[in-house]
């Protein structure tokens, strides 16, 4: 087995049909692809837990459900946990409204199922906001669901402001992580003027030009190296 399908049978337990795909027309292309992966996805100022369950998030924001399921695997085989996954997918919410939360609902249900949890097919599909996350927090059990009751109380009053506010403040995940889920869901949709006022913000709680930077390399994994173009021009250099 080549370098490139052995990485992905070791992440994926099985070598997804467009891995093979791409070994059968160019194994070298493939080893390639690789090494860029393993690089990008490598402990750095983000955890390889932080950026798989960033890219999931990212992916449930842009709607994007196939790469959502593949990074949610990863992050929970890294130690990711439900309450963790809830609040990262609630950052996706907060960039794309409910159906970014509804196409959430796939991962969340694969999540648990990894943990041996089986949610059960439900009898009626989630239409609202509000009803998508009393799913979530009905399937959560016994899980900590405090901050995502929280939430869900705000978005009954409909403040939008204190419902961002909460999304983005310290939970089981940190203002900081928050605010890259964030930048990172404008980024891998080739928004990058629209991604300068969150970067700023992210600054001022803490978020650095590494951060910044290890972020865009994971972002070049989903979107392509135009995303790393679109963040890059709000990236200051070493020496500033």
């Amino acid at each position: 087995m080549s370098k490139g399908l052995a990485y992905f049978k070791e992440v994926y337990d099985t070598v997804p049909g467009w891995v093979q795909k791409m070994h059968d027309h160019s194994p070298r292309m493939l080893d390639t692809y690789t090494d860029i992966r393993g690089e990008a996805f490598s402990h750095a100022m983000l955890s390889r837990k932080e950026k798989d369950v960033l890219v999931a998030s990212m992916n449930a924001a842009r709607l994007y459900a196939r790469s959502m399921v593949y990074h949610t695997k990863g992050a929970i085989d890294n130690g990711l946990t439900i309450p963790e996954l809830a609040e990262y997918f609630l950052v996706a919410y907060l960039y794309n409204g409910t159906a970014s939360l509804k196409t959430s609902l796939e991962a969340f249900a694969y999540a648990l199922q990894l943990k041996g949890v089986e949610v059960g097919k439900q009898a009626k599909e989630p239409e609202t906001v509000k009803d998508v996350i009393e799913t979530i927090v009905k399937w959560m059990g016994d899980e900590d669901s405090s901050f995502i009751v929280e939430t869900l109380e705000l978005v009954k009053l409909g403040n939008q402001q204190a419902i961002e506010d909460k999304i983005l403040s310290d939970g089981k995940v940190s203002t900081r992580l928050k605010h890259l889920t964030m930048i990172g869901n404008y980024i891998v949709e080739l928004r990058g003027r629209d991604a300068v006022p969150w970067i700023e913000k992210a600054r001022k709680v803490g978020v650095s030009e590494a951060d910044l930077a290890d972020l865009g390399f994971v972002c070049i994994l989903t979107a392509g190296i135009p995303a790393w173009f679109e963040l890059s021009d709000s990236l200051r250099g070493v020496e500033q």
